[in-house]
Formats: structure tokens, sequence, C-alpha cells
């Protein structure tokens, strides 16, 4: 059982991390601005905290073994999560990252594709801006898991595959992950650490 923090609980994949924590026995500490609308459960403690606050973020995030972010990259600069973290001395960061910066099967990142969707630009720029961020950090110890191309739904089969920097694509051709499968990939690397300082992939 680990004492974890996961900031933006209240959103699509962040209550799927929650859950799937919860699940697995874990305290977990749920911050978002309302983060006390969730329902009460055994080990859940909510924090209503804006992102932006980092005096409030470091308090919150002090003395838990693991911090989950899944916060949109447009709401918060790398280091609104980042220098709170390292403040706090939390030993491990993940990440809930994007698919923009992974590679196709040309070596081109997804993000570069002219067909890229212009809807989704921003969050993909600032995600890859996230990624470089971290990667640029020599003390922190950090993962960040891409989910692929198409990241919704809401079936827990618990079968997926993993990679690394190449968008995974299934036998259909089509390239996906619903957010609970997500959220059990990410909680198998908080348990059985095996991407330190990496990105990788999880996909069907």
């Amino acid at each position: 059982m680990k004492k974890i923090a996961i900031i933006g609980a209240t959103g699509r994949v962040g209550g799927q991390l929650v859950q799937e924590s919860l699940r697995r026995g874990h305290r977990v500490t749920a911050i978002a601005r309302h983060a006390t609308a969730l329902a009460a459960q055994s080990g859940l403690s909510p924090l209503d905290i804006d992102v932006l606050d980092g005096a409030a973020l470091y308090d919150a995030l002090a003395g838990h073994e693991a911090v989950l972010s899944a916060v949109r990259f447009v709401d918060a600069p790398p280091s609104a999560i980042i220098d709170p973290v390292k403040r706090a001395e939390v030993p491990r960061l993940l990440v809930v990252g994007g698919a923009a910066s992974l590679l196709t099967a040309t070596g081109r990142r997804v993000f570069d594709d002219p067909a890229f969707p212009a809807a989704y630009r921003d969050e993909a720029a600032a995600g890859i801006a996230f990624l470089e961020s971290l990667r640029r950090d020599p003390s922190l110890n950090w993962t960040f898991l891409s989910p692929s191309a198409l990241f919704d739904g809401t079936q827990r089969t618990g079968s997926f595959r993993l990679g690394q920097d190449h968008l995974l694509v299934g036998a259909d051709g089509i390239s996906r992950i619903s957010f609970p499968d997500f959220a059990i990939a990410m909680i198998d690397e908080l348990e059985r650490p095996a991407h330190s300082r990496q990105r990788f992939t999880v996909g069907y």
C-alpha cells in the first residue's frame, strides 16, 4: 500500500486513476479545484486546490510516496507540477501524457502529421513541452505514459500492450486505449517501476 497524490483527480482520466488506486488498496489524496465533490470512499482524502497555487500544492504533496498528474497540459505549465513535487521531495512523478509526441511507422511524430486535428494542437504542443521539460531535469524520477491516438471509453479489459516511443496500432488498424485500461497500466507502473525517467505507451 502506498500513499499517493493524484492531481486532476476529478477528470475522466484522473477519476479512473483514483478508482484503480483505491481498488488496489492505496491511500489516495485526490487534488482538484472541486475534489471534495467526489463521493466519500475508504482510503480517499480529497483536497480542493488550484494547481496554479504552488504553495498550497507543495503543502498537500509533502509526505507522499508518489504524485500522479492528470492535469490538462494547457491548464498549467510544467513548472506548476514539477516544482512543488521537487520541493516536497516526493520520490516519483508519474504523468498522464499525450499521443502527439509518439512516433509513427515513418519515424515522424503524430503531431507532425498534416492531418493532426487542429482542435487538439494546443494541448498536444503543451504536452510535448511538458515531456521535454521532464527530459531536461537531471534529478527528478519521472515517468510519462502516453495513451494511444484514440483515448476514450469505459471498458476495463486488463488486456493491452506496452510500447516505448512508437504509436501502438491494433490489428484493426486503429490506435486506441480506454480510460480504465490506461489506469491499470499506470498503477502497474506505480507498483512495479519499469520506466524510470522514460516515456512509454499503452494500447490494444
